[in-house]
């Protein structure tokens, strides 16, 4: 019997699921018949028993084959396969020729960003579940691709800012690598459709980030910094995985959608358990934000870092941490607004309360305070981030897109404003903010940039996009029903008006003048190092100075163009 069938089965084609469900049963076909018949008959006979139906099992068996949209994930893909040839590249580029590796990670993160324009389309999805087409792994929808255009434009002004210091400070192969891989986790999430993926891609994100910190060999201000971020990071990511744990158990499934669809049939007794995996699940990404209490690395981080990570992590690592509340609360647990809706709001006014007090009461003398500045700043709009996704638990996910305004908004500024610290910090290392008194006198249109975009980080005309933007982050509140948390949120705005307009006279004071023996050779000597300093400007840094200058132009002369999103359903 066995000696028979087998030649018939091994001509048929198992390499895919059409060859499978070509099986016949036993005693169907001429040449089956012919081979089998007399024996299946008499085995029939002899046993009582009868063959089963192949046909049958091979259905059974299900399809586990999926078709994978290569155009979806060009993104984080190029930016990853970049990621991996640069490294292997400074294995066999000379010393003398590295500045080639930092143009071809440029290279590559401008092709992740064109391969964003096919996704301009409409919605895609893949990596989904054969037995449930609608649950997939990975979505390139219109929110996939905005914060994929503000990770990886993001990214490539970090680039630009850093392309110098590979040159002199950093070793460039691994910096390099370790800026596009964590570039292709940021880009990775977004479109994370479950909790592992996002959880992956949460950790792809953040462990080159943590090295990235710590790649100034033999400072110990930036080895320090490394270390705060690990653990903490770490910390944080340890208990998100306890609430996926806790969120699995009770649901059964890991896809955002379908949790969404289980959660709300949580017998009561694991119902504590799924609330408690849904406070536990935000915590991880409510670091990434430097949501209070969970912002104490951010100060010291940014000031250990090199100044263009420290750029890249109040943008790109603010993207990670909010993109992915995002997609946990609205999509994942709706069921469950009631739990993370008060606790996101309550976090919102905290956040954005603890730094602007703190960013208020930084000294102009003190050695890294504009970075302190700077980075106290980022945590409380970080608060101003938060505020829509609170309100979208009291009304509907369409608040979520005033959140994404706001960042596109914050990115293109804030990047600008460090990347001004940068040109500063070439002639005063210790970045005071009392080292820009006077900038105009000697690079005005680097204090223009500068005045502009800390104006456009209060609200103020003419940085009219940050004025758009805190009007509908206020909006979205009130829409909510949330009044007390647009108040607290004025009186924020206030109070960073105080320090944004502080350091924005300073850059149109007159420089401090020179001892009266010496005043004149000092003037002059003053006058030649700026002139020097001018002229030894980088020009990849003179380029995302400008870039981001016309950025925030653009987007102040035609605000629609960001706040667009906050009038769709990004989802």
């Amino acid at each position: 019997m066995i000696m028979a069938i087998a030649p018939s089965t091994a001509a048929m084609d198992m390499s895919s699921p059409a060859g499978a469900q070509e099986l016949t049963a036993p005693g169907t076909g001429p040449a089956a018949q012919d081979v089998i018949g007399p024996a299946t008959d008499s085995g029939t006979q002899a046993s009582g028993a009868s063959l089963p139906d192949v046909t049958t099992l091979a259905a059974d068996v299900p399809n586990l084959v999926q078709s994978v949209d290569w155009v979806a994930i060009a993104p984080p893909t190029i930016t990853a396969v970049v990621a991996l040839a640069v490294l292997v590249a400074d294995l066999f580029v000379p010393a003398a020729h590295k500045r080639w590796l930092g143009l071809g990670a440029i290279g590559g993160l401008i092709a992740a960003l064109i391969a964003l324009v096919p996704l301009t389309d409409g919605d895609r999805q893949t990596f989904c579940l054969t037995t449930a087409p609608d649950t997939c792994s990975y979505v390139a929808d219109h929110f996939t691709l905005a914060i994929q255009l503000l990770v990886l434009g993001g990214a490539l002004l970090t680039a630009l800012l850093a392309l110098s210091d590979t040159r002199r400070d950093l070793p460039a192969g691994e910096f390099w690598f370790l800026l596009l891989a964590s570039a292709a986790g940021a880009a990775l999430l977004p479109a994370s459709r479950d909790l592992a993926t996002l959880i992956v891609a949460l950790e792809v994100a953040s462990l080159p980030a943590f090295a990235l910190v710590g790649l100034k060999r033999g400072d110990r201000r930036s080895s320090e910094a490394a270390l705060k971020f690990f653990l903490s990071s770490v910390t944080a990511t340890a208990v998100s995985l306890l609430g996926v744990s806790f969120v699995y158990g009770t649901t059964g499934s890991l896809h955002l959608t379908e949790i969404a669809t289980r959660i709300g049939e949580v017998s009561g007794q694991l119902d504590t358990l799924a609330k408690t995996g849904v406070a536990l699940t935000l915590i991880g990404f409510a670091f990434k934000t430097a949501a209070v209490p969970f912002h104490f690395w951010v100060p010291d981080t940014y000031v250990g870092a090199p100044l263009p990570i420290a750029a890249y992590l109040s943008v790109v690592g603010k993207a990670v941490g909010f993109s992915g509340l995002i997609l946990v609360t609205v999509i994942a647990f709706p069921g469950y607004a009631d739990v993370w809706g008060p606790a996101i709001a309550v976090l919102a006014a905290l956040t954005m309360t603890a730094g602007n007090v703190a960013a208020l009461r930084q000294s102009s003398d003190r050695p890294w305070s504009a970075v302190r500045l700077l980075a106290w700043s980022s945590v409380g709009q970080a608060g101003y981030i938060l505020v829509p996704i609170a309100a979208a638990a009291y009304s509907s996910d369409d608040q979520i897109g005033a959140t994404v305004a706001y960042a596109l908004m914050y990115a293109a500024v804030n990047l600008g404003a460090f990347a001004v610290a940068a040109l500063v910090s070439r002639t005063h290392p210790l970045n005071r903010i009392a080292d820009y008194r006077g900038l105009y006198a000697t690079r005005p249109l680097a204090a223009l940039a500068m005045g502009f975009f800390l104006l456009c980080l209060a609200g103020l005309p003419p940085g009219i996009i940050g004025l758009f933007a805190k009007v509908t982050v206020f909006s979205s509140a009130v829409d909510a029903g949330l009044g007390w948390l647009a108040v607290v949120m004025a009186i924020n705005v206030v109070i960073a008006l105080y320090y944004y307009l502080r350091w924005t006279a300073i850059l149109f004071r007159t420089p401090e003048a020179a001892p009266e023996a010496a005043s004149e050779s000092a003037a002059a000597t003053d006058t030649d190092r700026g002139r020097l300093a001018l002229r030894r400007t980088p020009r990849a840094v003179t380029l995302a100075i400008a870039l981001t200058a016309a950025v925030g132009v653009a987007l102040s002369g035609y605000p629609q163009l960001v706040l667009r999103f906050a009038a769709t359903s990004l989802f």
